[in-house]
């Protein structure tokens, strides 16, 4: 199927872009187009109007000063995975960057169009939470911050407004972290049925800070605050990961839980303990590994 017929600008820089939004409120941003131009294939979006920010180069790249690390919304996967300031600094989020599709996708799909478009399925907003992201917003009035807690709305919801613009995500700069991001990958599609993201400080042999979140087992990516409580404090060992890993449904709303021709609201709280040991054992280990089940 083709597209409906639209308009196309390309703005050179964010305020160009945001006065675009501005005047026309039902506009598509089109960043790397894994997103959205296969929801413009089906059918599913039919903008009037596409702004490509995909040369705004204020969106671009990695920076790291005064405790924080920032990453522009049109930085590519692959960016991210192969950072030497990621790697060392938001473990996590580059861990979870590694396992988004494959070669290509990471070489051309963008973070920040992966977290805009806030799919339950995506594997970002998991690591976004566990890293205590902050989102930085551009729109008419200026820049405007949202925690990732309070970013994800929904399915394909978040707190952007129409006129706003997401340009960069911030996190803290956290070097003694580890991190890893365990999924469970649809057999059809490599879209994550369940996936965990988890970073974790030890001092002493003690878990001093734990971030764990999920996606694909709500309409949008969550936190698991049990897990952490059961965490936080905590000798990490085998017997202690496994207890913490068995309270990572215990806040979530059964009625809530997807139930789809993928897997069942059950099967997804099975496949959450399961993925949220591997997860914690690989960030308490400090190996990073990215854990998949067969696909």
């Amino acid at each position: 199927m083709f597209p409906d017929e639209f308009e196309y600008e390309r703005p050179e820089t964010v305020d160009e872009a945001v006065d675009l939004l501005v005047d026309h409120p039902e506009a598509e941003i089109l960043a790397g187009g894994h997103s959205l131009l296969p929801t413009m294939k089906s059918g599913l979006a039919s903008p009037d109007l596409l702004v490509d920010i995909g040369h705004i180069d204020a969106m671009q790249g990695i920076d790291h000063a005064d405790g924080t690390v920032s990453v522009g919304a049109l930085t590519n996967y692959a960016t991210v995975d192969d950072s030497p300031v990621m790697r060392e600094n938001v473990t996590v989020f580059a861990e979870t960057a590694h396992a988004v599709g494959d070669v290509q996708v990471r070489n051309r799909g963008t973070v920040g169009g992966n977290l805009a478009h806030a799919d339950p399925a995506s594997d970002l907003p998991a690591a976004a939470l566990a890293a205590d992201a902050t989102m930085v917003l551009q729109g008419p009035d200026g820049e405007r911050r949202v925690d990732a807690d309070d970013f994800f709305l929904g399915m394909y919801a978040t707190d952007v407004a129409e006129d706003e613009l997401l340009t960069r995500i911030e996190f803290p700069a956290r070097p003694e972290a580890t991190g890893a991001y365990a999924k469970k990958p649809s057999p059809s599609s490599g879209y994550a049925m369940v996936g965990v993201a988890v970073s974790m400080t030890v001092d002493a042999g003690r878990v001093e800070d734990v971030g764990v979140a999920a996606n694909g087992i709500m309409d949008h990516g969550v936190r698991l605050d049990p897990v952490e409580d059961a965490l936080a404090g905590t000798n990490p060992d085998g017997e202690t990961v496994a207890t913490a890993a068995t309270n990572a449904a215990n806040d979530l709303d059964e009625m809530m839980m997807m139930d789809d021709l993928q897997a069942s609201a059950e099967f997804r709280a099975q496949l959450l303990e399961t993925y949220a040991e591997r997860a914690i054992t690989d960030a308490a280990t400090g190996t990073g590994v990215v854990a998949a089940g067969p696909s």
